[in-house]
């Protein structure tokens, strides 16, 4: 076989490799916002700078996504009263309360591991990314982790 075909081949075999790798070991944290109604254009900038800014800052990240989600997700939650009593044979309760709340913004970050992920609350860049988030918006996230397969 010529060098040619021989390079080639070797690009084509790690190329199918990398494909085949499988899941990602990262864990990715997401939270999902409501907007403060006065949070202006530049706050949203400063809040997306930030965001940037804090995955250079903090090693442990390794990407970031932000934005306005393609469908706003609607969180109901029930009186803590009312919710004690919701039993799968009792799915009705009469007199409960419901609020609700719309997110509409949300954001990923993709930690190296789950040390990465334990260590970010703690750090001074989450303190400082935090005090720009907190000015778009309303207090509350709805926040889950995606942990790597096993």
């Amino acid at each position: 076989m010529g060098m040619k075909k021989t390079i080639l081949c070797f690009l084509m075999s790690m190329t199918i490799a990398s494909l085949c790798q499988g899941a990602e070991k990262t864990i990715m944290h997401c939270f999902a916002f409501t907007p403060k109604p006065e949070a202006t254009d530049a706050d949203f900038k400063a809040y997306y700078e930030a965001t940037d800014q804090l995955a250079k800052d903090f090693t442990g990240i390794k990407r970031v996504w932000y934005g306005k989600l393609r469908a706003p997700l609607n969180q109901v939650s029930v009186d803590p009263a009312s919710a004690k009593k919701f039993t799968p044979e009792s799915p009705k309760v009469e007199g409960a309360t419901a609020t609700r709340v719309r997110r509409e913004h949300g954001a990923c970050m993709e930690f190296v591991d789950a040390a990465a992920w334990g260590a970010y609350a703690k750090s001074p860049a989450h303190d400082a990314w935090a005090k720009v988030y907190d000015k778009v918006r309303v207090p509350g996230t709805t926040t889950y982790q995606i942990l790597p397969v096993q």
